[in-house]
């Protein structure tokens, strides 16, 4: 599988006064691209809460910071599976300022979880597949 790419442009309410991108809000980039990955496989987050009763929670993050992003730079978010499992998968992230200057790495771990029991759940065979063969 190749990586999903998402861009991020910064604003100035991402940055502290000198204009360099506040820490938590990689954090921010990082859901965002998730997010977007999971909507271009078909499915968006209201509707599996909605039709298929999961949400997806992060259980783990490891971030490394490497460079500051900027006030007005062109990020691009990156998102791969790194690990599946029944319940769970892991993220391999990065955010680049293209080229290909790499600001931040991340591992991100997923659950997937029962909407009215806050649970761990397997995830569900159509959605799984689709994560298979992205």
């Amino acid at each position: 599988m190749s990586a999903f790419q998402w861009p991020v442009r910064i604003y100035y309410e991402d940055t502290d006064a000198g204009g360099v991108v506040y820490y938590a809000n990689y954090l921010r980039y990082l859901e965002r691209a998730r997010t977007e990955w999971l909507r271009a496989l078909g499915f968006g987050q209201e509707a599996l809460m909605r039709d298929a009763g999961i949400l997806f929670a992060v259980r783990h993050v490891a971030i490394d910071y490497l460079q500051p992003a900027r006030f007005d730079d062109e990020l691009r978010v990156e998102a791969d599976i790194a690990q599946l499992s029944k319940v769970s998968l892991t993220f391999a992230q990065r955010i680049v300022r293209p080229p290909d200057t790499v600001l931040c790495t991340a591992t991100v771990k997923v659950v997937c979880l029962d909407r009215d029991q806050f649970r761990p759940t397997a995830i569900p065979p159509d959605i799984r597949h689709a994560m298979e063969v992205a």
